[in-house]
């Protein structure tokens, strides 16, 4: 259902899962930095921590698996291998370049707020043919101590951008950033390439992808 007092000034966006199709890459990249050091993992293992910044999705794992790491040498080593895996394999996900159009016609501001690292949202942006200059700001997990469910990368987004978080729509397909949209009293569409619509019940629209976004998201 939809909630809130604001108009529709600005669209936040997730990267991962939202504007690129690259969980099972970064995951495919965890898994053999891990497997370079020893230790099985399984693609299931990360699922908890989709969302959250790669620190807490490599992190996370480690902790299950009492595997202790260095977590600044393996998140540069998981980037290594996923900037070399991505190229000809990383695709946009539906509708991402004429949802962004729709935006642009109707004057809407636009931002990226990703808990990636910035040398991930770079890579990955490029390798689409994604121009970063589509975006009046791109956050990462860098700019914030916070990282989602905390509102704090939308919030710092909305401000950066000059719009009010209530007049933000949130574009995001984890359980974690549409906990974080919400409490920072964005609207907020889920997109459900990674988690199912039970399980994104907060978000206040639905879609598979942006081509499945019906004109009410950005309408309200």
């Amino acid at each position: 259902m939809v909630s809130g007092g604001g108009r529709c000034k600005a669209v936040i966006f997730d990267m991962d899962g939202v504007l690129v199709d690259s969980e099972e890459l970064i995951i495919e990249a965890a898994r053999a930095m891990f497997a370079e050091r020893g230790l099985t993992v399984q693609a299931e293992d990360f699922l908890p921590f989709v969302g959250t910044g790669e620190n807490r999705f490599i992190g996370g794992v480690a902790e299950k698996y009492d595997f202790a790491v260095d977590i600044v040498e393996v998140k540069k080593r998981t980037y290594d291998i996923y900037l070399e895996i991505i190229v000809g394999r990383l695709k946009p996900l539906g509708g991402v370049f004429e949802f962004i159009d729709k935006c642009r016609e109707r004057g809407l501001k636009m931002a990226v707020a990703s808990s990636a690292d910035a040398r991930k949202v770079a890579g990955n942006l490029n390798e689409i043919g994604l121009s970063m200059d589509e975006f009046g700001v791109i956050l990462t997990g860098e700019d914030v101590e916070h990282k989602k469910p905390a509102p704090d990368i939308f919030l710092m987004a909305a401000k950066e951008i000059g719009i009010a978080p209530e007049d933000c729509l949130v574009v995001e397909d984890a359980v974690s950033g549409v906990a974080g949209a919400k409490a920072a009293n964005s609207m907020c569409l889920g997109i459900t390439s990674t988690f199912s619509r039970e399980e994104l019940c907060g978000a206040d629209f639905f879609a598979a992808d942006l081509a499945g976004a019906s004109d009410e998201v950005l309408d309200w």
